[in-house]
């Protein structure tokens, strides 16, 4: 039986894809080099041939996948779930609308962690690997991935790295196993403008972070991307799990008075720190500063074993009970 994009085999895995992420780009298939004995990665091969235009369809790299998409072209990378995709240095996904997606999301399987798709940055000694992944692009998206970095150079200290506009993870794991005992690292860096992050799990309770400090899931400090800050961003639905060893370490931290602008909205959130864990953060969400230039919302949210949700001036917390009755949102105290 013939596999290609006409077969039947080869439009479900077209018609999957356009489903999920409706585009009119092409679309690009990974697989691990070392996965090369088995079925799905030959039948993958037979669908995925280079087009009509000499454009190669089929990949064994991320890295060399991202760099044959083309900016605004909304090209769709769709990487398998049985081997880890390693990255041999940071990916700067610098082109605008290129989308990411896991095989297992494209499949049906949606989780907010364990997700079968993984791609890690490891040990490197370059000093411009900040991080697994580095967003500057407007409007690029990414479904079904877990994010993972064990490097250990200086510089080091992200895992994902927001610097972009409209950016959209969603049912995505964010996960820096290294640097427990950085203060100023952190899984994700909110430096975007306009993103939303839906139904991510952020952070492990599995490690105890043993940072005199922060050292948060999410941290908001404006400017590690040069001229970027936080914008109207979203959380939705999202875990930021940690498993703490000192009171000020926290979920969600920035170091400056105008770190958000506008609007940071957590809606349903859960800011968890494991009931193993040393200590309890006096403050899930915190800043060195008061803000002045924008206001954290915690919408519907649950904190777990902090003492507080926030005690920052510029967050604040919306009452579920009073709500319902048309109540007013309150500054966190």
């Amino acid at each position: 039986m013939p596999y290609n994009f006409n077969s039947g085999y080869g439009q479900a895995l077209v018609n999957a894809v356009h489903s999920a992420v409706p585009t009119f780009g092409r679309i690009f298939v990974v697989l691990d080099p070392d996965d090369y004995d088995e079925e799905n990665y030959q039948r993958m091969e037979e669908v995925f041939k280079t087009d009509t235009a000499g454009q190669v369809r089929f990949f064994t790299s991320l890295a060399t996948a991202y760099d044959a998409t083309e900016s605004n072209n909304n090209d769709v990378i769709v990487l398998d779930g049985n081997s880890t995709h390693a990255l041999t240095s940071m990916l700067t996904v610098a082109n605008n609308r290129v989308h990411f997606v896991g095989i297992d999301w494209l499949l049906g399987e949606k989780r907010r962690y364990g997700q079968a798709t993984k791609i890690e940055l490891g040990v490197t000694t370059v000093a411009t690997d900040l991080a697994t992944i580095k967003v500057t692009g407007v409007r690029c998206s990414f479904r079904g991935i877990k994010f993972m970095n064990s490097n250990t150079v200086d510089e080091g200290l992200y895992c994902f790295l927001d610097a972009g506009e409209y950016t959209y993870v969603e049912d995505c794991e964010i996960y820096k196993e290294t640097d427990l005992d950085e203060a100023g690292a952190a899984e994700l860096v909110a430096n975007g403008d306009s993103s939303h992050y839906k139904n991510c799990w952020i952070g492990s309770t599995a490690n105890i972070v043993s940072a005199n400090g922060a050292r948060p899931c999410v941290l908001v400090t404006g400017g590690i991307v040069a001229g970027a800050k936080a914008r109207d961003v979203t959380f939705e639905s999202c875990v930021l799990a940690r498993k703490c060893g000192d009171t000020d370490n926290r979920m969600v931290y920035g170091a400056n008075a105008t770190d958000v602008e506008r609007l940071m909205w957590f809606k349903d959130c859960l800011f968890y720190n494991s009931l193993l864990a040393a200590q309890d953060p006096t403050q899930a969400v915190a800043f060195a500063a008061s803000q002045t230039e924008g206001s954290v919302i915690l919408q519907g949210c649950a904190t777990v074993s902090c003492t507080k949700p926030s005690t920052t001036t510029g967050v604040f917390v919306a009452d579920a009970a009073s709500n319902s009755a048309g109540g007013l949102v309150t500054q966190a105290a």
